[in-house]
């Protein structure tokens, strides 16, 4: 496999199509000055985030895992005024970070962090019988995938549009004796997928930046 190549493209589309300007760069600089890991998607990746929240005409967006707010940024990008985003973070010092990039790029107004565990914050939104969502965004732990998924079908209306990110794990998911927790979490998750009824799914391989993944896409019926 030539990643060169891959990542040459990559730059190649995101140069045509996918720019990103200062705010969205300010982002992925703050996550080496704070020592965070440079796990948010590629340009590429929110730019087909931000034509998919347009696509289905979202107006409530949930995402779970925030990192940054990259994809966030570009998320939030497509609402309209009265709008919403809702992200959920884990780590506290993230979530802060987050906010100030979310606050730099204007839109603290369309933006909500809520920060703790994303299992104990979606069962207290579906507890409080929370407004259904238009696109839900995975892109947290990859164990509990299964449960995010099963989570945000209860957040969820039927065309709800559900995409969960690194779900090939550069092609270890073929490895059924794989000891890698995240490569178990995906692979179970993957799995479910096949079975679930409640939506009609793909997976998409994806190459680049971020070298070789996949996204499962996934409409709710």
């Amino acid at each position: 496999m030539d990643n060169s190549l891959f990542e040459k493209v990559d730059h190649y589309i995101a140069d045509l199509l996918g720019a990103e300007d200062e705010a969205l760069k300010a982002t992925i600089q703050s996550l080496d000055k704070e020592g965070m890991p440079q796990f948010s998607v590629s340009a590429n990746q929110g730019k087909f985030l931000q034509i998919m929240a347009m696509t289905c005409g979202a107006k409530r967006i949930l995402e779970l895992g925030t990192l940054g707010g990259y994809a966030a940024i570009w998320m939030a990008r497509a609402l309209p005024k009265d709008g919403k985003l809702i992200t959920i973070e884990s780590d506290p010092g993230h979530a802060a970070v987050a906010k100030d990039n979310i606050q730099k790029a204007g839109l603290s107004d369309l933006v909500e962090v809520r920060i703790g565990k994303a299992i104990d914050v979606l069962s207290k939104m579906i507890s409080y019988k929370m407004s259904p969502f238009d696109l839900i965004f995975i892109d947290a732990d990859k164990p509990p995938y299964t449960e995010y998924f099963e989570a945000a079908l209860k957040l969820s209306r039927p065309g709800t549009l559900i995409i969960c990110d690194n779900v090939i794990r550069e092609g270890k998911v073929l490895d059924a004796k794989s000891h890698d927790d995240k490569v178990q979490g995906v692979q179970r998750f993957n799995q479910m997928l096949s079975k679930n009824t409640a939506v009609l799914a793909t997976i998409i391989q994806t190459v680049g930046t971020k070298e070789h993944d996949g996204m499962a896409i996934a409409v709710v019926r």
